[in-house]
């Protein structure tokens, strides 16, 4: 439970490539000739693979197993994009060797591992953004349809989604609810790739994109303001801030509607720990979604579990 070689070893099979090269069988010589890695320490790699099943001993050196086949990139399982160490969902896990100095102060790992913080970098290495916009939409692909189906989207004639991503789920609500307009904001270049995505399934007469960051003013006067997956990547600071901007635009009688894990209930504890270290955030309970909607005049509504994995609360004002 403790030892580290094992996810060590997988992330760097992935990020070496191993597993897509070695579909074909290679001795350790061949690959490290290949890639310039040295040949001894690749062996030494590659028998704990071995041991783990991710590759074979062959008669002419190694060869990827069926297990393994499962860490190619083309498997389409969102998993050699999560573990290479070059990546977004990589790189941040490589945080938790800071998890004592965010146990002990409450603040992200990444920026003391990194020197600054997961978004800056993501802004400044365009290759991060776009592995983690993939990752989000990987990690949406199968709860979508529960995300839809699971609440009265209908009851919202108009809905921004705040930090909306490619905009794999508002475009999957406006297919569903023809009545419907959605106004996705997000940074460039992911703001751009949601007009894709809306004119992909079919919605592009129905959504609008707005390039802005959540701290900043809002589309104001929208029957509702989704915040999915967002209050989580923040400490409570951050999250006042994401929620004044959404109480300035919202109307008297519109909505707040955060989507997430609920601390206590659906939130996993390693999920928990990952959101601390890599963001400073954390999954939060009930109480403390209703104590920091308390702040901004905000009450929750109503509660309701979307898929297992996600509520929804619903917020409003008074």
């Amino acid at each position: 439970m403790a030892g580290l070689s094992t996810p060590m070893a997988l992330r760097v099979a992935v990020t070496l490539g191993l597993p897509d090269r070695l579909a074909e069988e290679a001795t350790a010589e061949e690959v490290a000739a290949e890639r310039g890695l040295s040949p001894v320490p690749l062996r030494l790699l590659l028998n704990h693979l071995a041991t783990l099943g991710i590759v074979a001993r062959a008669d002419c050196g190694y060869r990827t197993t069926e297990l393994g086949a499962a860490l190619r990139r083309d498997a389409d399982n969102g998993l050699a994009n999560l573990l290479h160490l070059d990546l977004a969902g990589g790189r941040a896990e490589l945080a938790f060797v800071e998890l004592l100095h965010s146990v002990t102060t409450g603040e992200s790992g990444y920026a003391r591992l990194f020197g600054q913080d997961f978004w800056t970098d993501l802004d400044q290495r365009p290759h991060l953004r776009a592995s983690f916009d993939k990752q989000m939409t990987d990690r949406f692909r199968a709860q979508v349809p529960r995300l839809v189906a699971g609440f009265d989207w209908a009851r919202f004639p108009t809905i921004v989604d705040v930090g909306g991503g490619v905009g794999t789920l508002l475009a999957a609500i406006l297919a569903a609810h023809p009545g419907i307009r959605g106004h996705l904001v997000d940074l460039d270049p992911t703001a751009t790739e949601a007009g894709a995505t809306f004119r992909a399934h079919q919605v592009a007469d129905r959504a609008q994109t707005t390039v802005g960051s959540f701290f900043d003013p809002l589309p104001a006067g929208a029957d509702a303001y989704l915040l999915c997956d967002i209050l989580h990547n923040w400490d409570d600071e951050h999250a006042h801030v994401i929620l004044d901007r959404c109480v300035e635009a919202l109307p008297p009688a519109g909505r707040v509607l955060v989507v997430e894990p609920i601390g206590g209930q659906l939130a996993a504890t390693e999920f928990d720990l990952s959101m601390l270290v890599i963001f400073g955030g954390r999954e939060r309970t009930v109480d403390e979604f209703r104590a920091l909607a308390a702040v901004h005049g905000l009450a929750i509504e109503s509660l309701t579990d979307l898929s297992g994995a996600r509520c929804l609360l619903e917020l409003r004002l008074g």
